[in-house]
């Protein structure tokens, strides 16, 4: 690997790895470059791979910020702002080095989109920046889906030690694509609102939430991340939506349907700016929830999360 300079523009290549070794050396080669180079850098990646990066690392180890992404990236649309512009935005002279890895191979399918669409939309969230975002890929245990989708998300691909341009680079159209309506909502509780029912319909959320078991912190977390998406949709939504909620193995699922229509697709992936009043809904509701999915189309906006029980 060549170090990037740090007045060069944002670097965002997919690392195509086999096996632990491999994974091992060439992780640590990308970070031992920019230690020599005095760059900031964070590490985000599964624990097993995390103590795989620090073996290797050995005592140099130390100068580097870690993270477990099973925990910090549970949710992908809370990484772009919560991890990787947290750490950007904290160094923000000189080039800054981060590995982040949001698929691995035990993300299920009602997760992988949103995976993609955070991939895709690291390159509008980096734009100009002097940030590189090293982004691995387990060839031997990702699906074929998952390895052409980080070609398109990618503008390079490092395979074998090797860097090369990636001629498939699209990132819009990975983000278009898997903004898709959502599957069906099993049986489930509704909830009609506009302006006049918002405390009825978080009532009606927590009573059920409560009696699904979910209590404390959690039923709070419930509370306000539906106070934020019926506000939303009051006040973006055309003054009216549908709330409703059912449960799935392990979790407790929330969507509201409203007529509005996303137009910004990093909506809800910026950190506030010091001072700024409003706009934080979708954003927190990010930080909140375990998974959000999110479909928008001329004929209105589906905002579905997920909270683990």
């Amino acid at each position: 690997m060549t170090p990037i300079s740090a007045d060069s523009a944002f670097g965002h290549p997919a690392l195509f790895y086999r096996g632990p070794q491999d994974y091992t050396a060439q992780t640590v080669a990308f970070l031992r470059e920019g230690l020599a180079a005095g760059e900031p850098i964070a590490v985000a990646v599964p624990g097993p791979n995390l103590a795989l990066i620090e073996g290797g690392l050995g005592a140099a180890a130390r100068d580097i910020l870690f993270l477990d992404m099973t925990e910090v990236g549970r949710n992908p649309g809370r990484i772009i702002p919560k991890v990787l512009r947290g750490f950007a935005d904290a160094h923000p002279r000189g080039r800054v080095r981060i590995i982040g890895e949001p698929i691995w191979a035990e993300r299920t399918s009602v997760e992988y989109p949103a995976c993609a669409q955070h991939e895709a939309l690291i390159n509008a969230a980096f734009a100009g920046r002097a940030v590189t975002i090293l982004c691995p890929y387990d060839q031997s245990r990702l699906g074929a889906t998952a390895l052409a989708d980080a070609r398109l998300t990618h503008p390079t691909v490092i395979s074998g030690g090797r860097e090369q341009t990636s001629d498939d680079y699209d990132w819009q159209a990975v983000v278009a694509r898997y903004n898709e309506p959502l599957p069906p909502a099993p049986s489930a509780a509704r909830f009609a609102f506009g302006s006049s029912e918002l405390r009825a319909v978080r009532q009606f959320a927590r009573d059920r939430a409560t009696a699904w078991g979910i209590e404390g912190a959690r039923l709070a977390d419930v509370e306000l991340a539906v106070a934020e998406l019926t506000t939303n949709s009051v006040v973006h939504g055309g003054g009216r939506g549908t709330f409703a909620t059912w449960t799935e193995p392990g979790q407790v699922v929330f969507e509201v349907r409203d007529n509005g229509r996303l137009t910004d697709p990093l909506a809800g992936r910026r950190p506030p700016d010091p001072g700024q009043l409003g706009g934080r809904g979708l954003l927190l509701v990010h930080y909140l929830a375990d998974l959000v999915r999110t479909h928008t189309s001329r004929d209105g906006t589906t905002i579905r999360c997920y909270l683990d029980r």
